[in-house]
């Protein structure tokens, strides 16, 4: 397997195609996926005299019998960006290495042992069958967790975040989607202004799902929706 180095609207010089092949080990790579087919290195550069600081990105794209894996990174200089978006892809390669090696050591759990591994299994009363709902409902407590009533010890956890975000467009969205190396950016549309995200399908292609407010659903929830009614 060879290393492809291109360049999009740019030249490569063959000083950095030895540096990737320097700082892609190809070797480490394949104990760490045995699978790999192709291993594609892309340098672009931004034109925006405002974003000198990361003018320079490189996107490395690795094609497997398994899922692809993609890292890139943006820097003042490619070799800095390459550097990054090598640690970015190292890190998610042993990310994968180590879930399918937990998958294979993984024990099988003794029945007797279910409860005490797996939560919110149906457990057995003293007779060995499973209790009725009033012997399960006895004295079990009830707790709020972020804006939910939850009975017992869940299984459900949640986890509540907010963020301030300026309205950008979609082309902002998918940039900084790239930037982060996520399948999937939640952003504000600049032009309708409402929530909207943005993910990644099969290769180079992208899906955008848009937001808007029902005035109907609005206007049959609203409190005074009753009251008209009933008037």
């Amino acid at each position: 397997m060879d290393i492809v180095v291109k360049g999009r609207k740019t030249e490569v010089p063959e000083r950095f195609r030895k540096h990737v092949a320097e700082k892609l080990k190809l070797e480490k790579i394949q104990k760490l996926d045995g699978k790999v087919i192709s291993l594609d290195v892309e340098v672009s550069k931004e034109p925006n005299p405002r974003q000198a600081d990361r003018c320079d990105r490189v996107e490395i794209t690795l094609r497997s019998r398994g899922p692809v894996i993609r890292a890139e990174a943006a820097a003042s200089d490619p070799y800095a960006a390459l550097d990054l978006a090598a640690e970015k892809l190292e890190a998610r390669l042993r990310r994968q290495h180590d879930k399918r090696y937990s998958r294979r050591g993984a024990r099988r759990i003794p029945a007797a042992e279910v409860a005490d591994h797996v939560p919110g299994v149906a457990t057995l009363n003293g007779n060995g069958l499973v209790p009725a709902p009033e012997e399960e409902s006895e004295a079990v407590p009830t707790k709020k967790i972020g804006s939910l009533e939850v009975q017992g010890d869940g299984p459900i956890v949640v986890r509540e975040k907010t963020h301030v975000a300026a309205p950008m467009t979609l082309d902002q969205a998918l940039y900084e989607m790239e930037l982060v190396g996520h399948d999937f950016y939640l952003f504000v549309d600049s032009e309708t202004k409402e929530p909207s995200v943005v993910y990644r399908r099969h290769a180079y292609d992208y899906g955008v799902i848009h937001l808007s407010t029902d005035t109907m659903v609005t206007q049959a929830h609203s409190p005074d929706a009753g009251g008209a009614l009933g008037g």
